[in-house]
Formats: C-alpha cells, structure tokens, sequence
C-alpha cells in the first residue's frame, strides 16, 4: 500500500491510499469510497478480501476525513465533494494510465450517495458501480430533525451534528467494533450544510436515476439501523442501466462490507466485477431519446393540457394571473411576460441580479422573482461560464493558437464580454451571434460601451444553419453554446448545429457548451411561463449530461472538465475538437 495525495479543484491536497496490482499490469482500477464519519482506512480490508489481484486500488480519505484537511466533518457543499470525486478519478486516469472504462467504484453509505450523484451529475463511462447501503434516507429518528437542522441553520449559520451511531449497531464484527471506538480518525461530527445537501441530492438521484446507465450492483443491509431501505429500492427501480443487481442481505447491520459475515457480500461484488470486466464496457446510446425515453415522456406530460375547471387547472390558471398582476409592478416579470422567460433580454436582466419595479412592493416582488431557484442557477451557470472561458483561453494561448471567440447565440454576450474582461489573456476577435433582432440590438450596445469595438462584433444569424457556421471566417478556435440546446428538443437540430461548429473549429480547438439534466420546476415553468417563440407555453425537454455529451462526441468533440452547481441544475463542460 502506498500512500500519496492529489491536488483538488480548489488546490487542496486530499488524502489517499493507493494498493497496486500484484500480477503486474492491471486489468482496471478499482476506487473504494468509504462511509461518513470514516477514512479510507476503513476500507482497506476490502482489497484483500475481494481477492482480485489483477487490479489497482484506491481508497481515498474524504474531504474533512482521516488524513485530508479540511474541518472535520465539513465541506463547502456536497456538490464541491462530489467535484473532488471527480478529480480524484481524474487523477487516477492521468497517474495510472487508465481509460474511464477501466474504472470501477465500490462505495459505501454516504461515499455510495457521493458516488450515485456523480454518476448522475458527471455521466462518467465507467464500467460498473457498486452501491452498499447508500445513505439515500438517514434515519434521525428525532422528529421533525431535518427541519430543525434546516431552521437553526438559517437561523443562526452552519453547526455541526454529532453522530449518534454506536459501533455495535453497524456492524456484528467484534473486532470492527473495538478498531471503531479505537480509531482516532473517526470523526464524529457532520456540518449541517452537509447534511441537509446529503438529503437534497439522494432525493435528486434517487427520483431521475433513470439516468444511470452504468452497470450497477446495489447491496442492502436487511436489518439497517441507520438508513432507510425505501429510497434504496426506489432506486434500484427507477436504474435505467440495463445491467443491475439487487441483494438484500438478511440480519446485515449498516456496515455492510464491514460486517461479520460480509464473505456473502464480498463474493457478490466480486462476481459482479470480474463479469463486468469479462466482457467489453456497456455504454448506452441515449442519442435517441428525444424519440423515445422518460425525459420524452415527461416534456409530452407537461405539454398535455389540463381540464381547466380541474383543481390543478385553476392553480396554474390563478398562478398565470399572478405572473401578469406582478408584471405591473415587477420589471423582470414585465420583461419576461414581453420577451419571453428564456428569452435574452430576460436572462441579462437575471444576470444583473437588480430588483426593480413600482416602488417598494415592486421591488419586493421583482427579488423573490430574481431570487428564484432557477434563476440562481443561472447565475452560477454565468460564473462557470466565466470560469472555463478563461480556462480555454489560457489553454490556446500556451498552446499558440490564436485567440479567436464565437458565441452562435449569444444573447445579449454579457457573460461573454464579462469573461473576456477576467481574463488575463485577450483574445484577438469576438463574434458574437443571435437570431434575435432585438438581442443584436442590444448585444451590439454592450459592445460599443465596452468599447471593444476594435475586436468584437454581433452579427444576426441562425444557430442552426450547420453550413453558415461551418463558412465562418476568419475560424474560430474557442466556440461557445450557453443555454442554447435545452430550449429545443429535438435533437436532429442539436446534432446539425454541433456538426456546423465541428466543421469550424479545427482540431485542438475548444467547445464551452451548457447543459440542462435536472429542473425542480419544470411543471411551474411548463403551466406558467411563457416563451420567446410566440408566447407559447415554455415546455422544456430535459437532457440527462450523458445525453449531452454523447451529442458533442459523436460531433467530433472529447469532454475535458465539468462543472455543475450545487443544486444539479445547470451544467457547464469544456471539451476539445479532435
């Protein structure tokens, strides 16, 4: 076993435990991802006990766990560990020479729930996924904690929670009992944030894990004390994977692969690995599923009108009047009822994040309409926008290519022109493109008060018109599609649209595109918000990443980096032409 770290996306050196293959080369890497409250050293055992000598391993110690910094027990969101999940199997890829395919995770409890999410969120290829008594529901056993938990924290910040779980009630092992309470690294306390996002996302993936299509195991602990079998069921039912296992192991406590008799469980994840690297990597095309599929299925629901005397009928009819009532005193909600709600005009104004209206009470009305979950996202989706342009510009300029900007649908091209402003390189030209008349209006003033005339322009033109894009001269080689591809279903116009920009962008050059997997208010936006075509009702289809990223792959693109915000919403990824 060695021990080593790695530099996280913030620059912090996390903690881990690296065992080699013992035959030599290796047929895959294996991650290990330990409980909550625990280290990597308390999956250290497994390595042995699986027998799979072929294989590398790794067993990380989670941010504020073990040996990695960090307060104990905390971390700044779920979403930020999740990220140095992300980072962490990166950095295996790059250090032991291996293909995402070539990788598996076996994870437990809380490490399970941080390995589903990214799944769900990332939509890595890896080759299987074993989830033992994932830690979708904690048992609080309080009543009415989690609210509690929420209020105090709102009330008076973030605070920790102890942990209540005694050794003999996770597992039936003496000796894992006696190292437990012996262990120094255990760390006792959760940070409430914590907590609460732990909720948030395994509701999250547990309702869309349809978008899992990686092969997976899951291993439920028949007489758990500590976490709730419902959602883990729930679960396995909505997997969309096509290859997936069930076990329910009677009398096991929580510690499943750390139990008495976890030889019964060890042999099943064994066999379960060992098949799925017998065979070649099960990857699912999901290119089709604006044909058929759930998220299809779900946009075809909220299009179907409602019975308007029905009880939901007249909730989105009275919550259609309250949009335009406060459309006279709330200037968002006057903008959005004029141009659209997904329109330019509409996302600049959430971008400048200004309450404005009819005194007092319009102002009021105009922050709880900016203060919107949604729009939230939008504005962290503007910041890791802002982050990956940089990115890629600095990227090409070491390279030495030149710096030449394209937005195909740009908006108003704030985020553009405020990313170009962080930037510490300046790229040469900024084209910046839209089919809106008034966006072009509006986008070209931008530019003139910038005064960036010298080296940006804003042309009218159509997104997809995969010839028009494919003529761009001089070529761009930092291409940029935001918010763009989840107003439009279809995904033949997705497909022109990236086969344009493919043409355009020669190899080594970069694609920033944004993506849409999850939306906690799809129905609200579907009944009630109107869009830029028409005034038609603004129904959205849904695309999971994995969706996504097949559409830019099989464009002639490969997947960089990946960023996403802490409520699963908007993702934001960096790829390059090859």
């Amino acid at each position: 076993m060695i021990e080593q770290t790695f530099a996280s996306h913030d620059g912090v050196e996390l903690f881990y435990r690296y065992w080699p293959a013992r035959s030599g080369t290796p047929k895959g890497a294996i991650v290990l991802l330990h409980r909550g409250h625990e280290h990597g050293g308390r999956v250290a055992h497994i390595v042995d006990e699986l027998g799979l000598d072929d294989f590398a391993f790794y067993a990380w110690d989670a941010r504020g766990h073990g040996r990695s910094p960090g307060e104990r027990g905390y971390s700044p969101s779920f979403a930020h560990s999740v990220r140095d999940l992300d980072c962490f199997v990166r950095h295996i890829m790059e250090t032991g020479g291996f293909a995402i395919s070539d990788i598996a995770v076996v994870a437990q409890s809380v490490g399970a729930v941080l390995a589903a999410t990214w799944v769900h969120d990332y939509a890595p290829d890896i080759r299987a996924l074993v989830l033992a008594a994932p830690a979708f529901d904690v048992k609080l056993y309080v009543p009415f904690a989690k609210e509690g938990i929420a209020l105090w924290q709102k009330l008076k910040g973030r605070f920790f929670v102890n942990s209540y779980v005694k050794a003999r009630f996770l597992t039936h092992d003496r000796e894992r009992i006696a190292s437990f309470e012996a262990d120094p690294l255990i760390t006792r306390p959760i940070a409430s944030n914590i907590l609460l996002e732990l909720y948030e996302a395994a509701d999250r993936v547990v309702a869309d894990a349809r978008a899992i299509t990686v092969p997976t195991q899951v291993l439920i602990s028949g007489s758990d004390f500590v976490v709730r079998h419902a959602p883990q069921h729930r679960f396995f039912e909505n997997l969309g994977a096509t290859i997936k296992q069930r076990h329910v192991l009677p009398g096991f406590y929580h510690d499943t692969l750390g139990e008495r008799d976890r030889a019964k469980a060890l042999e099943k994840v064994r066999t379960f690995l060992l098949a799925r690297f017998a065979e070649p990597p099960v990857m699912a095309d999901v290119r089709g599923a604006h044909l058929s599929g759930y998220t299809r299925d779900e946009a075809d629901r909220l299009a179907t009108p409602l019975p308007l005397l029905s009880p939901r009928g007249l909730y989105w009819a009275l919550t259609r009047a309250s949009i335009r009532l406060g459309g006279l005193f709330s200037k968002g909600l006057a903008t959005g009822g004029r141009t659209g709600f997904d329109s330019g005009s509409t996302l600049d104004y959430v971008y400048e994040d200004e309450a404005r209206g009819l005194g007092p009470g319009g102002r009021f009305i105009d922050r709880q309409f900016l203060d919107a979950i949604g729009w939230r996202g939008i504005r962290q989706r503007k910041v890791h926008l802002e982050e990956l342009i940089g990115k890629a510009l600095k990227h090409l300029d070491a390279e030495g290519k030149p710096l030449r900007v394209l937005d195909i649908a740009a908006g108003h091209g704030r985020y553009v022109l405020d990313a170009v402003a962080a930037s510490e390189v300046k790229p040469e030209s900024i084209r910046l493109q839209d089919y809106s008349p008034i966006n072009v209006e509006k986008g070209t003033a931008l530019i003139t008060a910038r005064g960036l005339g010298d080296r940006a322009a804003f042309h009218r033109a159509d997104a997809f018109d995969a010839e028009g894009l494919a003529a761009i001269e001089p070529r761009p080689t930092l291409a940029i599609v935001s918010g763009l591809y989840e107003l439009f279903p279809d995904n033949a116009m997705i497909e022109a649209s990236l086969a344009g920009l493919s043409r355009a962008l020669q190899p080594g050059s970069l694609l920033v595109y944004t993506g849409q997997p999850w939306h906690p208010q799809l129905e609200m936006i579907a009944r009630a918000l109107t869009s830029h075509r028409g005034g038609e009702a603004w129904i959205m289809r849904r695309r999971t990443q994995q969706e996504m990223d097949q559409l830019v792959a099989a464009a002639g693109f490969r997947k960089i980096e990946q960023r996403i915000d802490k409520w699963g919403i908007f993702t934001v990824s960096l790829a390059e032409r090859v």
